[in-house]
């Protein structure tokens, strides 16, 4: 073989690096199954001076169970979301708005949390994604472009039901919902959804006094994690809750989080943790790093603590009580009923565990979630820096102090699902000799067994004087009721309603200048509510009100449309349900109140009384949502119900109006 002389093959390798130049796809070290990066920016972005956003669908997989049902079939899909600031405005506590519409579900989304709450979260009608850590888009200009500070990219996964083939559903629109923006409909091309939105020149913000991190916001129930004092490998922290919401209450709350840094709790005043396990501390990295400590005096060792207020008798305890706020067994009031048992307090010693050992670590727990007994259903969202909570300086003297740290979490009241309610309501009228009752299952039918009644089939309507007999004694007075009215019985007969709180709503009378009703509540449960309210929305008939006799009533601003009611001093006890006065004939009798509202039609345009304007649009018993009937009592042949009929319960009213008046007037 000839040889390549030295000289040729230097000259070889000084010409190799200009072949590359000429010809780089003959290198020698390029690597085939590395993609080439493309850093260009979409156009959209590159035009944009405002904040840019922008969504990108990647593909799916089919998930078990497999399904020939193509839309109940689910799917798990992955997409990318982006939000850049362009403009020259820093973005404080940026929001993007994805409107999903397929039943989607989030499972994660890293560099964001959801407005609605934590993973998963249903995003059937959309959700709203809030940047954590980065919850502002500083600008370009203060930052010398660093994409870091002025940009978030979010990888969304989730699953979604129904459609076929490997490509993503794509949302609807996606838009900034932060205040004073506008964005146009968003633009669509492919697997990719682009908008650009601006500041709106018309909107006037209101003056908002200057904050550090994000603004505090309002919602139906407000909780500020305060740090008061801080050390090495602990700290104290203060929890307030607040109640803001005119309809919204809490019975005997439960308060759960979830530590996510192996966090345990050391000691508490104000309140108690359901569970004491120091098992789950000994195992635990905790029980490394405190080998020294006495687990059997810590207070709670659960990642996920049950936290319950104390009991009024442990008001003034030296070791537990002495808060201001604490102790009312769990009572959160409307602020109109009770200023004093709208708040709750309790204070808890934490322990920190390695690498968090130093004074400025602080880890709020996330995943937070409180309920209570016949009470709404709230959905808290996550923890969110705030400014520091400011103090009254504790010596007395006209100083501020403030937390080290503070965190706000938001809960709101959710609307419950069909079925899920825990009171229910029935309709009745002066035009019509029968009752709706309460819709089947509307506090849901777990524990009944639907093998023997369906539980979808349309309630069979009663006699009004049925709705104060429990539903295993109504089945001989339904039938009869139907078999004299003509109406068909189904072979299987629908389930019971489930709901321990009930109310009936009668349309008692319509006239010229004015209407008026009655509203009925029943307790099925054993226990007495204590202290319990009402309300009514009853759109714009209810500006009409005029009074409610045997209750205390009142408007609910700002639109007073919602009447607001609740029982007299002496009758806030609604109490449960007692035997006959034969137990081995009689049914059971339900705890019930009852009381009649009037109302005025004068300055309200024309109202159809009869045609719906007179039953309430919505229903609240203790804040909870109570489910309505799904129609109204209908004017068939035009005949008024006997006055017989309704005559034990017109009696009642009026016999509670006077007892209440001679009490009132003896002084007892």
């Amino acid at each position: 073989m000839k040889k390549i002389p030295y000289v040729h093959l230097n000259l070889l390798l000084l010409l190799l690096p200009l072949i590359n130049l000429q010809f780089p796809t003959l290198s020698l070290a390029q690597d085939y199954d590395e993609p080439k990066k493309d850093d260009t920016p979409p156009p959209g972005l590159a035009r944009c001076n405002g904040v840019y956003m922008s969504y990108s669908s990647g593909g799916r997989e089919k998930l078990y169970p497999r399904t020939t049902n193509a839309t109940a079939q689910a799917w798990s899909f992955k997409s990318t979301a982006m939000i850049v600031n362009t403009g020259i405005e820093e973005v404080k506590g940026w929001q993007m708005f994805v409107g999903f519409h397929h039943r989607e579900i989030i499972v994660s989304a890293t560099g964001a949390v959801s407005s609605d709450g934590d993973f998963p979260v249903d995003a059937t009608n959309g959700t709203t994604f809030i940047g954590s850590p980065n919850t502002d888009l500083k600008t370009s200009i203060l930052t010398a472009g660093d994409y870091t500070q002025i940009s978030t990219n979010i990888e969304i996964t989730g699953t979604v039901f129904g459609g076929k083939g490997t490509a993503t559903p794509m949302p609807k629109t996606i838009k900034l919902t932060n205040d004073g923006w506008q964005c146009p409909a968003a633009t669509s091309k492919g697997d990719t959804m682009q908008v650009c939105c601006k500041r709106n020149p018309k909107f006037k913000a209101k003056e908002k006094l200057k904050t550090k991190f994000m603004p505090r916001q309002h919602g139906d129930l407000n909780i500020i994690y305060d740090v008061l004092q801080a050390y090495a490998s602990s700290y104290m922290a203060q929890v307030t809750i607040d109640n803001t919401s005119p309809l919204g209450r809490l019975d005997h709350w439960n308060l759960t989080w979830e530590w996510m840094r192996g966090e345990f709790i050391y000691s508490m005043r104000g309140a108690y943790a359901a569970e004491k396990n120091t098992l789950e501390c000994l195992s635990s990295k905790a029980g490394q790093f405190y080998g020294d400590l006495d687990f059997s005096q810590v207070a709670n060792c659960q990642k996920k603590p049950i936290i319950k207020d104390l009991p009024a008798e442990r008001k003034d305890d030296n070791v537990t009580g002495k808060l201001p706020f604490c102790c009312k067994n769990g009572t959160l009031l409307p602020t109109h009923m009770d200023p004093s048992k709208s708040k709750a307090i309790f204070q808890l010693q934490v322990y920190k565990v390695p690498p968090d050992q130093n004074r400025t670590a602080f880890f709020p727990p996330r995943n937070w979630k409180i309920d209570g007994i016949v009470n709404p259903q709230y959905k808290c969202g996550p923890p969110i820096r705030v400014d520091a909570t400011p103090f009254p300086d504790p010596s007395g003297l006209q100083a501020t102090t403030y937390a080290i740290a503070s965190w706000q979490v938001i809960c709101n009241i959710t609307k419950p699902k069909p079925k899920a309610a825990r009171c229910c309501v029935s309709f009745s009228a002066f035009y019509n000799d029968s009752a709706i009752p309460c819709n089947t299952c509307a506090c849901g039918c777990k524990d009944i067994d639907t093998d023997t009644c369906n539980a979808n089939a349309r309630p069979l309507l009663l006699p009004p004087d049925t709705l104060l007999v429990p539903f295993d004694n109504r089945t001989l007075k339904a039938k009869v009721w139907a078999k004299q009215k003509h109406m068909a019985v189904p072979k299987k007969l629908p389930c019971p309603d489930n709901c321990g709180i009930s109310l009936n709503w009668h349309l008692n009378s319509d006239y010229g200048n004015g209407w008026s009703a009655r509203v009925t509540l029943f307790n099925w449960g054993n226990n007495a509510v204590e202290d319990w309210f009402g309300a009514l929305d009853l759109g714009k008939a209810g500006l009409g009100y005029e009074n409610i006799y045997s209750f205390n009533g009142s408007r609910v601003p700002p639109k007073n449309q919602t009447i607001f009611f609740q029982g007299l001093p002496g009758m806030n006890y609604l109490i449960g349900i007692t035997n006959g006065t034969n137990p081995a004939r009689d049914p059971q009798i339900p705890g019930k109140m009852q009381s009649v509202i009037s109302f005025k039609k004068k300055n309200l345009g024309s109202l159809n009384i009869i045609g719906g304007d007179g039953f309430p649009k919505r229903v609240f018993f203790n804040g909870e949502e109570c489910e309505l009937p799904n129609y109204f009592p209908k004017k068939s042949s035009g005949k008024r119900l006997s006055s017989t009929r309704f005559l034990p319960s017109i009696l009642l009213a009026i016999t509670t109006v006077l007892a209440i008046t001679d009490r009132f007037l003896t002084g007892v």
